[in-house]
């Protein structure tokens, strides 16, 4: 009879001494499904390697997409290298060192490896750890040639990263990364410098946790120093890559702090496993199981399984979630994507999140458990001060409320001050069925072109208070000062965020407000007080709600609309009489690609007199 590992065996003792059944005990194995997803990542990529013997990119991996070989995609090296230390696949191993050979030919002089076809080297962090991992799996199968080649390189790149990285030339999360990456890069190449620097790196980046120990830092600069949060990088590179740091390096102060952190951020794994990254100051690439170009949240839960198991039910909930995203084995860049487009993604998201399966893989602790409940489990309101933020669940619903107050003095020339904000509906998830409103950059730029699609200018699916007049475009989305109140009643919890209506330059455009959403079991209602101090003008009301295939919008009259999903049929109703509905206004401009999602727009259209001087607008989504 085969032995039984000694955590099976705790499982079982358990079943058998506390009265509970097995069935009423969940437990489950990251590493089962991490593998299997692994695995099909891994297969898809190498439907794209190069198998030209004779062509300078013999082994390298091009991008269905963008029509070319990315740098970065060489990554897949670890995931390929790991995948043939489970299954011997010896197709895995050398497509692992050819890719490994090409990358290592592609270095510049200095160490460092260009993001192609852009010119950004602090990426340079991210392919070196994928070498340094992947290198004693492939060590035996390398020629002696070989051999010093890959530690020439790995070795060059991490004198690179000694050399430059730091807050003052990075976003955090390229410092977090390197913390991990110079302790691996050590591991091969043992130097004083690799581990003094890993150190350094990560006092600076755990010092720039603000009190509620969110991790600042990747936004603008001020006087050099970069603030600003984002939850999606913040769990897909940053907190992990300190992780692996203070375990390499036996710092439990710096564990610590990244278990404090980790608490906090767990908030934004939703019930059905999507990560709510949509109020970020990156949330232009916001894909609703993370980031397009981050790597994944599952290695940093699965190292630390071992303190709480609701990080287990975390990463396997996000893993399963993002599986939904997926077609062939390449992911896309939402829910939605196949549905909206009828070509491949840019590879991106594949291969980072093949990188993430694999490592969650190899330092996963505790790796079988309990499957606990999730915070966002269970009923109740959670309001970050720090983040101005505000997260409410219900028996039905799942809702972020953002008044996020980051602002870049470089203002509106930049890629962070178009998230949305100003109290409104950042995310909303509606049991049983998925979405049901989200959000998007209020205007859409390819700030990173390799990165962002050129697609055709959508409106936003952020829900909103609007008007255009003579001085330009004004929007509750930009206002970055708003107050954010919040309380509960016996039935309902309520979220209160009182501003002005601004253009993307912070200007004031005479109209102020108050929006109050008010959230109980079976609706969600918002009400909005306008005050014409200053102007005079003709405000809308747009609610977009995300559109699934199958749904169906029927207007019942001027103040009535029945949406019918699968398994629901809701409907919102204006109360107030100063209002009117309006719906499908401008439909085919509501699709996104930063998140995958389309949205069928609804609009209030407020009945206006000049001699207003306030006004209330009160609607409500029931669930009938």
């Amino acid at each position: 009879m085969r032995r039984l590992k000694p955590v099976l065996l705790l499982v079982f003792f358990t079943f058998f001494t506390s009265g509970i059944s097995a069935q009423e005990i969940k437990t489950d194995t990251l590493s089962v499904h991490a593998m299997r997803m692994l695995s099909e990542l891994n297969a898809s990529v190498m439907r794209y390697v190069s198998q030209d013997k004779e062509s300078p990119d013999y082994g390298a991996v091009n991008c269905p997409h963008c029509k070319l070989y990315h740098t970065r995609a060489a990554e897949i090296v670890y995931p390929f290298a790991f995948e043939y230390s489970k299954t011997k696949n010896k197709e895995y191993l050398k497509a692992a060192i050819n890719v490994g050979n090409r990358l290592i030919k592609q270095q510049q002089d200095n160490g460092s490896w260009l993001e192609t076809p852009e010119e950004w080297t602090g990426t340079t962090t991210d392919q070196v750890l994928m070498m340094a991992l992947a290198y004693p799996v492939l060590e035996t199968h390398l020629s002696g040639k070989e051999q010093l080649s890959w530690l020439q390189s790995i070795e060059k790149a991490g004198d690179y990263l000694v050399e430059v990285m730091s807050p003052r030339f990075a976003g955090i999360n390229y410092c977090a990364t390197t913390t991990a990456s110079l302790m691996f890069v050590n591991k091969l190449i043992n130097k004083l410098s690799y581990r003094e620097k890993a150190r350094e790196l990560a006092y600076q980046v755990v010092a720039k946790m603000d009190q509620d120990y969110f991790l600042t830092g990747e936004g603008g600069r001020v006087f050099g120093a970069k603030y600003g949060i984002d939850p999606g990088y913040n769990m897909e590179m940053s907190l992990w890559g300190l992780a692996l740091y203070a375990r390499l390096a036996k710092d439990e102060k710096v564990m610590d702090i990244v278990e404090k952190s980790l608490e906090k951020h767990l908030y934004f794994i939703y019930p059905d496993g999507s990560m709510d990254a949509s109020w970020g100051i990156r949330s232009n690439k916001w894909t609703c199981f993370g980031s397009g170009t981050s790597d994944g949240s599952q290695v940093l839960f699965s190292l630390f399984m071992d303190k709480n198991d609701q990080y287990r039910t975390a990463a396997i909930r996000n893993l399963q979630f993002l599986q939904t995203c997926m077609k062939d084995g390449v992911i896309g860049f939402g829910p939605l994507y196949y549905d909206i487009y009828d070509y491949l993604p840019c590879i991106y998201p594949t291969f980072t999140k093949a990188k993430n399966m694999a490592m969650s893989i190899a330092f996963a602790k505790a790796d079988i458990g309990k499957m606990e409940d999730l915070p966002l489990d269970k009923k109740g309101i959670h309001y970050f001060p720090t983040l101005n933020l505000s997260l409410v669940r219900t028996a039905q619903w799942c809702t972020t409320i953002s008044a996020y107050n980051y602002k870049d003095p470089a203002g509106d020339r930049t890629k962070y001050m178009h998230r949305p904000a100003g109290g409104a509906i950042t995310n909303l998830w509606l049991n049983g069925h998925g979405y049901f409103q989200a959000s998007s950059q209020t205007i859409y730029k390819r700030w990173e072109p390799m990165s962002f699609p050129d697609i055709p200018a959508p409106l936003p699916l952020t829900p909103r208070i609007e008007f255009d007049g003579a001085s330009g475009y004004f929007t509750n989305l930009y206002e970055f000062d708003a107050l954010m109140i919040t309380g509960n009643k016996t039935e309902d919890y309520f979220v209160s965020s009182l501003g002005e209506l601004k253009n993307s330059k912070q200007q004031e455009g005479g109209i102020s407000y108050r929006l109050t959403h008010r959230i109980g079991d079976n609706y969600i209602s918002k009400e909005i007080e306008l005050i014409y101090h200053d102007a005079k003008e003709h405000v809308r009301i747009i609610e977009p709600v995300i559109y699934y295939p199958g749904m169906m919008f029927s207007q019942i009259d001027k103040k009535r609309i029945h949406i019918k999903t699968k398994g629901k049929l809701i409907e919102l109703e204006i109360i107030t009489d100063n209002a009117d509905i309006e719906q499908g206004t401008d439909e085919e401009k509501y699709k996104w690609s930063y998140p995958a999602l389309k949205a069928y727009p609804i609009v209030l259209n407020i009945n206006f007199d000049k001699n207003d001087l306030r006004k209330t607008i009160k609607f409500i989504y029931r669930i009938l």
